[in-house]
C-alpha cells in the first residue's frame, strides 16, 4: 500500500456514508494517497435496494479505480436501450455502452452487488478498521477552522462522541443529516406526482438478454425492465429488475425499504402481455414489492462551506428517469479526490469541486424533470393518442426520437462516439 499523505485521525478526510458515493470516494482518495475514514450510520452494512444502471462515463471512472472487472462479473453488460408503447409495440432502440462505441460498458447491476464490490475493495485497500459502523453524523462545527468537529449518534440515537477531520464530505444520501445541517430551512422534497413500485424476480432472458426496456407512459402506466444478474439457476434464468411508474394523487412514503401493495398500481398493468414478455405475470411473480415516490430537491446554490461539502444524493437528489443517480455520485467522488490531490486537503479544493460539479449536476436534475430519455415515450403517447399504430414512422420520425436521446446525453455528460458503432459479439 502506498504511503498516505495523512495518517492521524484529525488529518483525515471524513467520509459520511458507506453508500456508492462514499465508497467510491474512499477508493479515489486512496489512489491519490489521501487518508480517509468512512463513517456509516448502520450497525451493519447490509444489501439494500434493487437494480440500477451505471452509464459509460461512470463505469470508465470505476475502471480507473480498478474495480470494473469485478463489477462486470456480477452485472449484466447492457447491449441496448429499447422503447415500446404500452401495447408492446416497438418505438425506438439504440445500442448502449460498448455496443454504442464507448470504451467503457453500461452496467445493469443490483445496487447491493455494486456496493459489495466497492466495499470489498475499500476494506482491502484502506483497511476494514477505517470503516466505522454504527456512527451517524448529526452535526458539524468549525467548518472555517483548521479542522472540523463532527458529532455522532449511535444506532439507538444516543450521542456517541465527536471526531476531528481535515475535511468532511456528506455522502449520506437522500436523508442527509449534513445537508439538513447546512440548509435547515430547505423544506420537504419536491414530488413529481408519480409513484414508483419496484421489484426483482427470476425470469428467462428476453429480447437480447441484455436490453434495458422502457414502455408505456406515466399517465397510463410506465415500466422500466432490465436484467441485473445472469445465469442465477440451472435453467439459465436472469434476475430481472422492474419499476412500475404511475401518476398518482398522493405520494407514498419516502423510504427505500417501504413495502408496496399490488392493488395500488397493478390494475394499470394487468393486461400488459407482449409477444416478447408477459409483464403482468412478471409483476405478480415478484415476492417483495417496494414503493417509493419519485421526488427530488431543487439544486442548491452551493455544496461547500469551508471544510465541509456534499456528494451524490446528499448534494443533488434527482428523479430516477435518466439512469444517472449513482453515476453522478461516482463522478462527484473522482472529481473531489482529484481536487484534493491537486489543491491540498482543505477549503480551496472543496470550493473548486463545487464549482465543477454543482452546475453540471443541476442541469441533469432539471433535465430529469422535463426531458429525460423517456421523453421519447411521451412523444409517442401524445402523437398516437395512446393507441396502437401500424407503423411508428406514421407517428414520429426516427430522427425526432434520436434528437431527444442525443440531447439528454449531452446534458448528462456522455461524450459522443464515432458515427459507426463497434459491433461486439
Amino acid at each position: 500500500m502506498a504511503e498516505l499523505r495523512a495518517a492521524r485521525p484529525g488529518d483525515e478526510v471524513a467520509v459520511i456514508g458507506a453508500g456508492i458515493g462514499g465508497l467510491t470516494l474512499a477508493l479515489a482518495l486512496h489512489r491519490a494517497h489521501i487518508a480517509c475514514r468512512v463513517y456509516e450510520a448502520a450497525a451493519e452494512i447490509r444489501p439494500l435496494g434493487v437494480g440500477i444502471n451505471v452509464l459509460p462515463h461512470a463505469s470508465a471512472a470505476l475502471a480507473s479505480l480498478g474495480v470494473l472487472d469485478e463489477l462486470e462479473s456480477v452485472a449484466v453488460v447492457t447491449r441496448e436501450a429499447a422503447f415500446f408503447n404500452r401495447f408492446g409495440q416497438h418505438v425506438y432502440s439504440e445500442p448502449a455502452g460498448r455496443w454504442a462505441g464507448h470504451d467503457a460498458p453500461q452496467l445493469s447491476i443490483h445496487r447491493a452487488d455494486l456496493q459489495a464490490v466497492l466495499l470489498d475493495a475499500v476494506r482491502e485497500r484502506i483497511g476494514a478498521y477505517r470503516i466505522v459502523k454504527g456512527r451517524a453524523c448529526v452535526a458539524v462545527d468549525g467548518v472555517h477552522d483548521a479542522r472540523v468537529r463532527l458529532s455522532f449518534h449511535d444506532p439507538a440515537g444516543a450521542p456517541s462522541g465527536d471526531e476531528m477531520a481535515a475535511v468532511a464530505v456528506g455522502c449520506d444520501g437522500i436523508h442527509s443529516a449534513l445537508r439538513k445541517h447546512l440548509y435547515p430551512d430547505e423544506g420537504p422534497p419536491r414530488w413529481s406526482g408519480v409513484n414508483m413500485w419496484r421489484g426483482v424476480v427470476p425470469h428467462a432472458p428476453f429480447l437480447s438478454g441484455a436490453t434495458m426496456v422502457r414502455a408505456g407512459w406515466l399517465s397510463v402506466g410506465k415500466m422500466v425492465i432490465y436484467p441485473i444478474r445472469n445465469a442465477i439457476d440451472d435453467a439459465g434464468r436472469q434476475l430481472v429488475n422492474w419499476v412500475a411508474e404511475l401518476e398518482c394523487a398522493e405520494p407514498v412514503r419516502r423510504d427505500w425499504s417501504a413495502r408496496g401493495r399490488l392493488d395500488d398500481f397493478f390494475p394499470a398493468f394487468a393486461d400488459w402481455r407482449f409477444d416478447w414478455l408477459d409483464v403482468a405475470d412478471l409483476i405478480r411473480s415478484t415476492e417483495h414489492v417496494l414503493a417509493y415516490p419519485m421526488v427530488d430537491q431543487d439544486p442548491l446554490p452551493r455544496w461547500s462551506f469551508g471544510r465541509v461539502t456534499l456528494l451524490g444524493d446528499a448534494a443533488h437528489p434527482m428523479v430516477p428517469r435518466g439512469s444517472n443517480g449513482a453515476g453522478q455520485a461516482i463522478l462527484d467522488a473522482v472529481c473531489l479526490a482529484d481536487q484534493l490531490a491537486a489543491r491540498g486537503v482543505g477549503a480551496d479544493a472543496l470550493a473548486e469541486y463545487d464549482h465543477i460539479r454543482n452546475a453540471a449536476t443541476a442541469r441533469i436534475v432539471l433535465a430529469n424533470r422535463t426531458t429525460p430519455p423517456d421523453a421519447i415515450l411521451r412523444e409517442v403517447h401524445e402523437r398516437s393518442g395512446d393507441k396502437p399504430f401500424a407503423r411508428i414512422e406514421d407517428v414520429v420520425s426516427r430522427e425526432a426520437l434520436e434528437r431527444i436521446a442525443e440531447a439528454y446525453k449531452q446534458v448528462a455528460g456522455l461524450k459522443p462516439v464515432a458515427d459507426e458503432p463497434r459491433r461486439l459479439p
